[in-house]
């Protein structure tokens, strides 16, 4: 399969497993729920529910969730390990599309610290715990964790055997977030034209935002042939975080050239991102792409201008796309006359040059007081200039 074909990249959302994992950001199963259900409404592939031998609350909540989500593919984590795997068949057994996630680290950091394992043995493991998820679902996933430190040849035996072993998604993470792109890029070119079987399962990509580069990496890997990205809402994660969905999903629609597309419904991300912001007492930075509160409000003069006379002088996406009503034209004191005229008419002023000229130098007075100048200023603005509904002075 050539990697630039017109073709869909499955989304995968791990953020009610590897999002809430974060300290501080536990959820209780009614509040999971509710996030399941934005999740298979906003057209994720994947729903990622949790760890299900972790803790009974964990086990219930992917229950429940599997008996919920109409569309998407539940899926739940597990060690190689045969327990965690039969709980996890268990927890998922009223699942309309069930997936079962198991792996193990094969890194050599991995093996010799973590599993004090030979490569031979890893192997072993991996093979033994695809083949013995195969018999509760059809759909299994294998993780190579830290794959983005493992020897490319050696993860490419692993992966064979363990296609060979019934796998349908290989899971490729960059857990530590070390990668830069066009080295995450180069493993999933190599992998794919490396490992006996590839054609018939999907390549997935799960990329840590340690050195900021999660959404970067993904990319890399879906244009050179990864059909799956696993992601969260905001970016939530352990550490730095995960691929954010947002992002990912928005650069492979704002790039057609691409030829790669996804299922989401992005009109949903801005509302489905301060859901989970709620739930979860995360705050999303103001400058967080796609749905930050800055991420469409301009507060330079000279960008204001050039918004306020056409759009695309400094945005690439329109707000509506995401779910934003409109562009924000934030009053401040770098801005200009343009802003000020712009704002005023939204509240009710239309004003002549010399009405303007005349509002501009009270603006200025405010704007150097106070961060910013807000709709109620503007209305003692008007007090002070004496404004008067179409009088051309």
């Amino acid at each position: 399969m050539n990697a630039m074909q017109n073709d869909k990249v499955q989304i995968f959302d791990t953020t009610l497993r590897d999002g809430e994992q974060v300290p501080g950001c536990k959820l209780d199963k009614k509040e999971k729920l509710t996030i399941a259900e934005r999740l298979d409404l906003l057209g994720v592939d994947v729903i990622e529910a949790g760890f299900p031998i972790s803790s009974p609350g964990d086990f219930t909540s992917v229950e429940e969730i599997s008996k919920l989500v109409k569309n998407a593919t539940v899926c739940g984590l597990t060690r190689a390990v045969e327990k965690d795997i039969e709980v996890a068949a268990q927890a998922l057994k009223y699942a309309v599309r069930p997936r079962i996630h198991t792996g193990i680290g094969t890194s050599e950091s991995h093996m010799k610290y973590k599993f004090n394992a030979t490569p031979e043995q890893i192997i072993e493991r991996a093979v033994k715990a695809t083949a013995y998820a195969k018999n509760f679902v059809d759909d299994v996933e294998f993780y190579a964790e830290d794959a983005g430190r493992t020897d490319n040849a050696f993860l490419a035996r692993v992966l064979e055997k363990v296609i060979a072993a019934g796998a349908t998604v290989l899971n490729i993470p960059d857990t530590t977030g070390y990668c830069l792109p066009d080295e995450y890029g180069a493993k999933i070119k190599y992998l794919r034209e490396n490992v006996k079987g590839i054609e018939n399962v999907i390549l997935s990509c799960h990329c840590h935002n340690d050195l900021g580069l999660a959404t970067a990496n993904s990319i890399a890997g879906v244009i050179n042939g990864a059909r799956q990205i696993e992601c969260t809402i905001n970016g939530i994660g352990e550490r730095a975080g995960n691929t954010s969905l947002e992002e990912v999903v928005m650069i492979l629609k704002q790039h057609p050239t691409l030829n790669l597309h996804t299922d989401i419904n992005t009109q949903l991300l801005f509302d489905t991102s301060r859901m989970v912001s709620d739930k979860m007492g995360m705050v999303v930075q103001p400058n967080k792409a796609i749905v930050g509160a800055n991420a469409f409000a301009h507060s330079s003069g000279i960008h204001q201008d050039g918004m306020i006379k056409n759009r695309d002088t400094y945005e690439i996406m329109n707000p509506k796309d995401v779910g934003v009503n409109e562009t924000s034209i934030i009053l401040t004191a770098r801005s200009g006359r343009a802003a000020l005229a712009y704002r005023s008419k939204k509240v009710g002023y239309e004003l002549t040059k010399v009405q303007l000229d005349a509002a501009y130098k009270q603006f200025l007075t405010i704007a150097d007081r106070q961060k910013e100048v807000k709709d109620n200023d503007i209305h003692i603005i008007m007090d002070r200039i004496q404004f008067k509904a179409g009088v051309l002075i």
